[in-house]
């Protein structure tokens, strides 16, 4: 099988070292193989995203020699494809509209809090179909009920990690994630998971941040039918004062680095550097 990696920014930014680091170990582990690497614009957040932002998001990646295989994929183009992916399942019983906004989630002292924030306490699954019927003018987005996905699958869900070998998925633990959000008909979980198999994508490169994630991803393809990737979650890099490199703490942009005469090569050679994929 021939080796299929992708690197999905969201364009809600330039680019950091982080990201040319996670875009890096992508590349190299599909050119070590003879295979192919994808670029893939991850731009539901239609809030934040921004057309410049994709175009640097390809010159910087230019900058550092790295080129990539066929057109650039748009999540924006395929949002009928993730409707579709919901239709099936919603008609399984599997995903629900859920009403309730931020606030009253974090408000909530049920809420446990996992990776992404407080997990949903479950208030709108409890609705009556009359009562979700009448409040479907209302804002509101689409939840997994977990519960029930995992009741309906048979099989043991495993995926393997290049690091820690193979996982037990836990999927339960994210609660019930958003399958569509309130602004977009989609939400990440669900478009990363349809589009890595329409893309034909055979190994995953993230950072351990997405590593929770993944439990929701390998239970979503086996809800739809989908394969699943191997995955390599590499270490994430962090500055001189100890936190992980992120656009929200201002971390300096690769297009600043240009602009301040930093010679790509050796800055890929630095990189490189680091530990290898396993």
């Amino acid at each position: 099988m021939t080796c299929v990696s992708r690197f999905a920014p969201s364009p809600t930014g330039r680019l950091h070292l982080g990201h040319a680091f996670s875009a890096l170990r992508a590349h190299d582990l599909a050119r070590a193989a003879g295979g192919r690497f994808l670029l893939r614009m991850e731009d539901i957040d239609p809030g934040r995203s921004r057309a410049a932002f994709a175009a640097g998001i390809e010159e910087d990646l230019l900058w550092l020699g790295l080129g990539w295989d066929g057109p650039v994929l748009r999540q924006s183009d395929r949002l009928p494809h993730y409707e579709a992916a919901l239709a099936r399942l919603r008609a399984r019983g599997l995903a629900y509209p859920c009403f309730c906004t931020r606030a009253e989630i974090a408000a909530s002292a049920a809420a446990p809090h996992g990776a992404e924030g407080p997990v949903y306490p479950g208030t709108c699954r409890r609705l009556s179909a009359a009562e979700r019927a009448r409040r479907m003018a209302e804002p509101h987005c689409w939840r997994l009920d977990m519960a029930a996905a995992l009741a309906s699958v048979r099989d043991p869900l495993r995926w393997h990690d290049a690091a820690t070998g193979w996982v037990d998925a836990a999927p339960a633990l994210a609660g019930d994630v958003v399958l569509a959000r309130k602004d977009a008909p989609t939400s990440y979980h669900l478009a990363v998971t349809v589009d890595d198999a329409a893309q034909g994508v055979t190994d995953v490169v993230r950072g351990t941040d997405l590593f929770q994630a993944t439990h929701v991803h390998r239970l979503l393809q086996a809800l739809l039918g989908l394969p699943t990737p191997a995955y390599h979650h590499h270490p994430l890099l962090h500055g001189a004062d100890g936190r992980r490199l992120a656009k929200r703490d201002g971390a300096p942009s690769l297009a600043e680095m240009r602009m301040a005469g930093v010679d790509p090569h050796i800055l890929v050679a630095q990189l490189r550097a680091a530990p290898p994929l396993a």
